[in-house]
């Protein structure tokens, strides 16, 4: 009997256990954050840097004065790095995973570590990072396949205000209808726009978008924010989608985002 019963309280326990892991965001905060993350438009046109398809961006044409560019997370397109390095920027690099980018560039610098919060044998943070270059107006271009929440959760506000752009991909965004995701997301974007202003957003449709309480979400989305103390045309509409915007995925069916981010 005692056994029965202690099987019981168990089986209760880990019942609630799985109800409060899947307890969903309500509605009108999940509303909240997406509103905070609207483009706004800017008094440099924005251009594209990289090739039409996956690893091109948009960026605010204002890039004087930018001395490096920051880009962990190293893939077999380089296209954004090599933009980069054309206009003399040296780029610095970050991944345990491959044993150098695909091609050599003389304003490439490698780091054979993933960007992560602690700085150890196998890992680096972006403080870290960032003590490595001397100038205080840079640019980040980060995707970390996920790791870019932990990673801007522990970059210091300091390092952050000195990415003049910051093109970041943020993946597990449909996570926003879980209670602790969000709590998570929501802090990471507000830690963002307290220095920095979205500009630009593209969803990338690689995956499908997540519909849930009314809601389109897309999957993963790539985001240019743009720092506070630059020039901004806060009361024109940007217009979405962009000419210059490309799919990731050519082969795959086009998103378009909801009236809600726009």
């Amino acid at each position: 009997m005692i056994m029965k019963a202690r099987i019981k309280n168990i089986a209760e326990r880990a019942a609630g256990h799985r109800f409060w892991i899947e307890r969903a965001t309500p509605r009108d905060r999940v509303l909240r954050l997406i509103r905070s993350l609207r483009p706004i438009s800017t008094v440099a046109p924005l251009i594209r840097l990289g090739p039409k398809g996956d690893g091109g961006y948009l960026v605010p044409d204002d890039l004087d004065g930018i001395s490096a560019c920051v880009s962990p997370g190293v893939s077999t397109e380089v296209g954004f790095d090599n933009a980069m390095a054309d206009r003399g920027i040296d780029v610095y690099m970050a991944d345990a995973s491959v044993d150098g980018p695909p091609v050599n560039n003389s304003k490439f610098h490698f780091i054979k570590k993933y960007l992560g919060v602690v700085d150890d044998e196998v890992n680096i943070r972006l403080d870290q990072i960032g003590s490595l270059i001397s100038d205080d107006d840079l640019i980040l271009q980060m995707d970390i396949e996920g790791a870019e929440w932990r990673v801007l959760l522990d970059t210091s506000s300091q390092m952050l205000n000195r990415f003049r752009i910051m093109i970041i991909e943020f993946h597990d965004l449909k996570q926003m209808f879980s209670h602790f995701s969000f709590d998570l997301m929501e802090a990471t974007f507000h830690k963002i726009l307290q220095t920095h202003s979205v500009v630009h957003l593209h969803p990338n449709n690689i995956l499908k978008p997540y519909l849930f309480n009314g809601v389109l979400i897309p999957s993963i989305m790539e985001v240019t924010f743009y720092r506070n103390d630059r020039e901004f045309l806060r009361e024109v509409q940007p217009i979405y989608p962009n000419s210059l915007d490309c799919d990731n995925v050519q082969t795959k069916p086009s998103i378009e985002l909801s009236e809600i981010w726009r």
